[in-house]
């Protein structure tokens, strides 16, 4: 199962940026329970729980994105594509995934799948013994609906006056934080139903 999907903010490697990674839109499919922990359970307390740990995996992940980008020896992309229109070459990005030990951040052992996209992070936070081939599949079909549908890195973009189409994506292609086995024919069936529902 999916615990958590996340976008998240990307620096270029070898800058001196000093701005902290970003977390620009996260879902979480299912709460953490802590028995051990005698403190009382508020859903603020909780509400918080959540945003460290998701922010957590973001740091890490853009951590992952750089050393991968500095040891590949290749020049770092530039951080936004040339034009709005240009196809986003997702195979070339830097992707990879990692395992969380439990208590770090989450009360479980985590598996994290991430993709890095120009200016962009994309990450999911799975169970220990997931599927990952499926789990890297299902991120880059995300990721390309994503930054096909919504257009996410064109210039002016506001995350946050898109999360609707962003659930709806995650309804269709990942309900209730579950996998899906899909072909090809129900992916452009799904894909042609938010072309409908939301003209470019």
């Amino acid at each position: 199962m999916v615990h958590a999907f996340l976008i998240h903010t990307l620096r270029a490697p070898n800058t001196e940026d000093t701005g902290l990674c970003r977390v620009l839109y996260s879902c979480v499919f299912g709460a953490e329970k802590s028995p051990d922990d005698p403190r009382p359970h508020g859903a603020e307390r909780d509400r918080l729980l959540r945003k460290e740990q998701i922010l957590a995996v973001a740091r890490q992940v853009e951590s992952m994105c750089r050393l991968q980008q500095q040891a590949s020896g290749r020049p770092p992309m530039d951080l936004q594509p040339q034009s709005s229109d240009e196809q986003v070459p997702l195979h070339e990005a830097p992707r990879g995934a990692f395992r969380l030990a439990a208590e770090n951040p989450f009360q479980e052992p985590r598996t994290v799948v991430w993709l890095g996209v120009f200016s962009l992070g994309f990450a999911l936070v799975l169970d220990a013994h997931e599927n990952l081939l499926l789990a890297e599949g299902t991120l880059r079909l995300l990721a390309r609906l994503l930054l096909d549908h919504l257009r996410l890195l064109a210039p002016g973009t506001n995350l946050l006056l898109r999360a609707d189409r962003i659930e709806g994506i995650l309804t269709r292609f990942l309900p209730h934080g579950q996998l899906l086995f899909l072909n090809d024919q129900f992916v452009q069936g799904l894909e042609k139903e938010l072309s409908a529902a939301w003209p470019r």
